[in-house]
Parts: C-alpha cells; structure tokens; sequence
C-alpha cells in the first residue's frame, strides 16, 4: 500500500525567526482529505565536542518552551552565513557557544528530530582537538550558557537521573559510548 499523501492546499501560519508554519491540507492514500500542521526549520547541526583528557562538554542553559534548564551539546540551526553548509554551521557554533575550534571534525549522522510535525534536519558532528579560537564570535542574542565538562561515565549517569533529557544530547552521549568498546 502506497503511504504517501499529496499536500493540495496549504496555508501560512506564522513566518519567524528560527521556523515557519503552515497548515496543510492532504489527499489521503484512501482517498480522504486531512489536515498536517507543519514546522520548516533551515536546519540545525549539534556537536559532540570531545576534550583531550576525553571529556564532553555541555552548555547550560534556560529552554523557554520547556520552562527549566538543560544539558546539551553544542548545536544551532543553520542561517544565512552558513550558505547551508553544515560543517561551517558546526565549526561557528564551536565558536559561539564554547569558543574552540576543532582540529578534527567528522558527521557521525543526520536525523530528523521530531518527524510527526517539523522537517528539522540535524547534522550531528564530532569534534575533536579543540583549540581555543583567536576571535570570539558574538553568541546570538539572549544566549547566556554555562560550559560543563564530564567524563562519559558521569554523562552516562546525568541521563539515567533524568537530568539530561535533550534527545540530541543522549543520542551523542550514547556514539560516544559505543565507540569506545
């Protein structure tokens, strides 16, 4: 059975900053109409940025939609000096956020994070060698962040508490575990 639906109308919702919004309205695969309210994001990269004494660092910092902090890798979306280029991407928020550059850095993978209702494509970067950078770029406006550093153990530990919960994070946290065996 074919699966696919054909979006035959679509309406703007909310045109911003970081996403877009539209409502669509779709031709079933049976035949029937349906409605799908779409996310369009440009796109985000994330880091697993490894130290030389093998620890990972993380940011703190306040996450509106969720009302609390968080742990996290480093990561943003992709903009406009990025000429949709994910690795530029990851290299300017190792800058932005913890002020290093990578002397190596590789994709592990992509994914979509959260399929049901955004197109969000993450590149999910390694970086490793960090120096740090000789011109501080400007972090985006209202940043305020806290650099971390664990070792995989600890990390391992934080996510099994509860007290990292961003699944971009643990999805990293967990590369880095397996490869290590």
């Amino acid at each position: 059975m074919n699966l696919e639906e054909k979006v035959i109308g679509n309406k703007p919702i909310y045109d911003g900053a970081i996403i877009n919004v539209e409502k669509q309205t779709v031709l079933l695969p049976n035949g029937e109409k349906g409605f799908r309210e779409v996310v369009h994001h440009s796109g985000a990269v994330g880091v697993l940025a490894i130290t030389d004494d093998n620890k990972i660092i993380l940011v703190r910092q306040w996450r509106a939609p969720i009302s609390k902090e968080t742990l996290e890798i480093p990561a943003g979306k992709l903009d406009e000096r990025d000429n949709n280029d994910a690795e530029h991407a990851t290299i300017r928020e190792l800058n932005e956020e913890i002020r290093v550059k990578p002397g190596n850095l590789k994709l592990i993978t992509h994914f979509y994070s959260s399929v049901g209702f955004s197109d969000e494509k993450m590149m999910l970067y390694w970086a490793s060698n960090l120096t740090p950078v000789s011109n501080e770029l400007p972090r985006d406006d209202g940043e305020i962040l806290k650099l971390e550093s664990y070792s995989l153990d600890e990390a391992q530990d934080l996510i099994k508490q509860g007290k990292i919960e961003d699944a971009k994070t643990i999805m990293a946290i967990w590369y880095f575990a397996l490869s290590q065996k």
